[in-house]
């Protein structure tokens, strides 16, 4: 049987003819092909205080985020690096109020810098984006692949919570406890080590020790519901399972969504949500 997935050659853009001005455009233009969520284009060559010009300001209008970006063709070196970070700094200084995000984008990272741009992300919200021009059979395709994202700390590492007890929600936030309850019943028969989990702030369904969801309180009778996917397949899965249910929700930038439920709502949606629930345990290729 005949392959039907070509096969593609990457082609440095300068050698397409197009040089640094025509990526900017086109980022410009369609911020949303960087794969960083809805963003909107809010300026470009935009002057730096301290000398030279920020290649393209990016905005995520519903959270007020800014990304910084800058972009450089062929590979990476220090100095893209160091200007990154400079203006990175110089909005965010301006802007306090709002959270900034520097975004390097290049055709290749050496690994040397890949490993520095990785270290520093540990401190500073860096993001790295690798831009490919590919040739296949004569048409020529613009791709983005982010190669490092913010690091965000893994939940094991969150500061202890005061633990309190069933008793404590019921008597201050009833309707949160009988949502959580509502969807831990349903997934008991799944797993064996499953378990509700009582703080101060939040009640989780802990599986296999783990927090998979937690309930925090909204104005009664709401709650919202938060559950993290990090895996890009399954999130796009679950987003399209969503959608196709009229289920509204949030996917935010700390790969959680979250749903604002009733105990109504949860009833009505449970079988969705025990169909989401195997998309988030289904074993793939690249699981860890």
């Amino acid at each position: 049987m005949e392959n039907d997935i070509k096969i593609g050659k990457k082609i440095f853009i300068r050698n397409a003819g197009k040089d640094e001005y025509w990526l900017q455009d086109i980022i410009y233009e369609n911020p949303k092909i960087l794969g960083l969520g809805d963003l909107v284009a809010v300026n470009k060559e935009k002057k730096q205080s301290s000398g030279g010009r920020l290649d393209i300001l990016l905005k995520e209008p519903t959270e007020n985020l800014m990304y910084e970006v800058e972009v450089m063709l062929g590979e990476t070196d220090p100095s893209h690096i160091i200007r990154s970070i400079e203006y990175w700094d110089n909005e965010k200084r301006k802007y306090p109020q709002r959270q900034h995000f520097c975004v390097l984008i290049a055709e290749s990272f050496d690994r040397r810098y890949f490993n520095v741009i990785q270290l520093m992300s540990l401190n500073i919200p860096m993001i790295a984006i690798q831009a490919d021009l590919l040739e296949v059979n004569g048409d020529r395709i613009l791709n983005f692949s982010k190669i490092i994202d913010i690091y965000i700390e893994p939940e094991e590492d969150e500061e202890d919570l005061k633990q309190v007890n069933e008793s404590n929600w019921n008597l201050d936030s009833p309707w949160v406890n009988t949502c959580a309850k509502e969807l831990y019943n349903s997934l008991t028969e799944k797993h064996d080590r499953i378990n509700l989990r009582y703080t101060q702030s939040y009640i989780s369904i802990n599986i296999d020790g783990r927090n998979n969801y937690w309930f925090c309180k909204r104005m009664k009778p709401t709650s919202a519901m938060f559950f993290s996917v990090k895996d890009d397949e399954k999130v796009e899965t679950i987003k399209k399972t969503l959608d196709e249910n009229d289920i509204v929700y949030t996917y935010n930038r700390y790969k959680e969504f979250m749903l604002n439920v009733d105990l109504k709502s949860l009833q009505k949606y449970l079988s969705i949500l025990q169909k989401v629930h195997a998309i988030r345990n289904r074993k793939v290729a690249d699981d860890d």
